[in-house]
């Protein structure tokens, strides 16, 4: 219902109208994590096909990040919201495609890769998994619009995990075309949730969503308050109360 206005930093006039979600209308983003499960969308016994298809999707990607014009698209568009000379920006471009190519292939699947290690006496075997969290909350900055979130989300969906991303509003516009470029790519259009808000809009959601794990990239003070918020959810989980 509210929107914010995002100001051309060049002459001060107004260039986007983001939207700004509000407290009263978090519950289909709290929804939407509830319905992943502890073992994510996928493991390694459950969906594995997603491995081949996210590498799919990951080389796609790589390779139309790397394209000139839309190279150059993500340039500008970073350059709109964030103070960035163009070979700045660029790196940012450069570095998400790079990390986009390792992974193409089986790259996603050999990074869930496990390992087995032999017993001390005949029938014993260890063996290890590396397994996802499930519904995953990332907050990133303003300073790498495109690089920090796009890394991190991506390696949240190679895992298995459901992100739900919050970007700086100043800077959102970026990620929001960066994941239609993934669809484009053969992304599942659920398998990642924007949600443009404030921090304290960002931090209830946090405490209302079933959020296993937070990666958080900025201020100190901002970090320090949602430490606080997700101890305090962890101990009430631990005490058995919801």
């Amino acid at each position: 219902a509210q929107y914010t206005d995002i100001v051309d930093p060049m002459d001060g006039s107004l260039m986007v109208k983001m939207p700004n979600t509000q407290s009263d209308e978090l519950q289909p983003f709290v929804d939407s994590l509830a319905g992943v499960p502890k073992t994510g969308l996928h493991n390694a016994f459950k969906n594995p096909e997603r491995f081949v298809q996210l590498g799919e999707v990951s080389h796609k990607a790589g390779a139309m990040l790397s394209d000139p014009d839309v190279a150059h698209f993500f340039t500008r568009c970073i350059q709109r919201v964030c103070p960035k000379s163009y070979a700045q920006a660029m790196g940012e471009v450069t570095v998400t495609a790079q990390f986009l190519k390792n992974f193409g292939g089986d790259g996603v699947r050999f990074m869930a890769q496990d390992f087995g290690v032999s017993g001390d006496h005949g029938g014993q075997h260890s063996r290890g998994f590396r397994w996802p969290y499930g519904p995953v909350a990332l907050v990133s900055p303003f300073n790498f619009p495109l690089e920090i979130p796009g890394l991190q989300v991506m390696g949240a969906i190679f895992m298995g995990n459901k992100p739900c991303l919050k970007a700086a509003s100043t800077v959102s516009l970026v990620m929001e075309q960066f994941l239609l470029m993934l669809h484009a790519c053969g992304l599942p259009e659920d398998n990642v949730d924007l949600l443009h808000c404030g921090g304290r809009v960002m931090g209830e959601f946090i405490d209302r969503a079933p959020v296993r794990v937070t990666q958080f990239t900025g201020s100190s003070d901002i970090g320090e308050q949602l430490a606080v918020q997700t101890a305090g959810k962890i101990k009430l989980e631990d005490a058995g109360v919801d």
